[in-house]
């Protein structure tokens, strides 16, 4: 005699419902592991969104490179994006998302350094998920408890705020306002750059929410007879204060840094106001090889070299981490944080950015070969706190209704 068994059409339904999603994850798990999954933290909306596009376009020509060799020990390289709006809780709420619901494996970002600062003690150390910044500035950075976590692929604002005040010295200032956010970047640069002019500095913070209106701290920087305005600020931030100023006859010289290096400034406040202004910001020096490679590439895929900051620092990140997971031959945190130190060491075989550079690294890394990857903007053998060890500061002059580099002055901070 047989015998046979019937569920309820509910449970049939549901043990078929089970199956069907227990394959669907087992099918996503698999596709998962077949990514080098890079979580990118930058500023789609607030006071630095005019950077978020040209910032990705860097990041995505690195990832291009990456891939077209293969990728990552047989992995696809995939970025997962985060919006910060420069805002610390907001940065940090993005980063735990990336990590515990994206599966990240690295961050390349954030843009300020006030959110890496965030990101890196609240998130990422516990985490155990490296971060590297392409432009976080700030002095701060370097005595950041972040486990060796934490990377920048750009030079400290010890060094612009030297570089700075030499402009200022050079222009024969003896007097000058700072305006300055008050956050780590904004103090930071304020902090540096005082400390290396010898003449009267009066600065003068500002809310880092953004305000209305600057009148009274516009005044305050002036009472002292200052003769030019420096403005430590974001794009954003400065239409507002610049605009001001010169309408109410408090400034009308000024003097800028890499967040007010800005394009959309010169339409907003009129090219006539700022033609002849100068500032500072990092960047790549004088031509080399390894600068030569990058522009070669960058104009191949999008048809034009960028006036933005920050760029060859943003493809140095992407790739840093990807010969570290190669050379690791793992995608745990800790594994890439060791092999960080280990892919630019001055000795091993030297590689450049591009195409051919990078699948040349990335089989060499696999290799296990000590290599030497020369960034775009500058070497990568960093210290043990995370920081670049030299590079260049850029002066740079409003003119014509554009933005021109007039040279670049080497730094070195060891």
């Amino acid at each position: 005699m047989s015998m046979s068994l019937r569920f309820p059409a509910p449970l049939l339904l549901l043990a078929a419902l089970v199956v069907a999603v227990s394959a669907l994850a087992a099918a996503c798990g698999d596709d998962e592991e077949e990514q080098f999954r890079i979580g990118v933290l930058v500023d789609f909306s607030g006071p630095i969104a005019e950077f978020a596009e040209p910032t990705m376009s860097a990041f995505e020509l690195a990832v291009l490179h990456i891939n077209e060799a293969g990728g990552v020990n047989g992995q696809e390289v995939v970025l997962v994006t985060g919006d910060t709006r420069v805002d610390p809780t907001q940065g940090v709420e993005e980063a735990r998302r990336l990590i515990d619901v994206e599966g990240v494996h690295a961050i390349v970002g954030p843009l300020s350094s006030t959110v890496t600062l965030a990101v890196v003690s609240s998130v990422a150390r516990e985490a155990r998920i490296p971060v590297i910044s392409p432009s976080a500035t700030s002095p701060a950075l370097s005595t950041a408890n972040d486990d060796g976590y934490l990377f920048r692929t750009t030079i400290s604002d010890a060094a612009q705020g030297a570089v700075l005040a030499q402009l200022a010295a050079d222009e024969g200032l003896t007097s000058v306002g700072v305006l300055f956010r008050d956050d780590a970047y904004g103090q930071g640069l304020s902090d540096a750059f005082a400390e290396a002019f010898d003449g009267d500095v009066a600065a003068v913070a500002y809310a880092a929410k953004g305000q209305p209106s600057y009148l009274a701290e516009l005044q305050q920087a002036a009472a002292g007879g200052a003769e030019v305005l420096v403005a430590i600020a974001f794009p954003e931030e400065a239409q507002v204060f610049l605009r001001e100023a010169i309408e109410q006859g408090i400034f009308t010289r000024f003097l800028f840094v890499d967040g007010t290096r800005s394009e959309e400034l010169i339409g907003a406040i009129g090219a006539e106001h700022l033609n002849g202004s100068r500032g500072t910001a990092p960047g790549s020096g004088p031509a080399t090889p390894a600068s030569d490679e990058w522009d070669a590439s960058y104009l191949a895929e999008y048809g034009e070299l960028p006036s933005t900051a920050f760029l060859r620092e943003s493809y140095d990140a992407v790739i840093a981490v990807a010969l570290a997971v190669q050379a690791a031959g793992s995608t745990n945190g800790i594994e890439i944080r060791d092999h960080l130190t280990r892919i630019a060491t001055p000795g091993g075989a030297t590689f450049l950015p591009g195409p051919d550079g990078v699948r040349a690294a990335l089989e060499a890394a696999g290799r296990g070969d000590d290599i030497n990857y020369e960034g775009a903007a500058t070497n990568l053998d960093w210290d043990d706190v995370g920081d670049v060890t030299s590079g260049y500061i850029e002066i740079w002059e409003y003119r014509d209704g554009g933005i021109a580099t007039l040279r670049d002055v080497p730094f070195s901070v060891e």
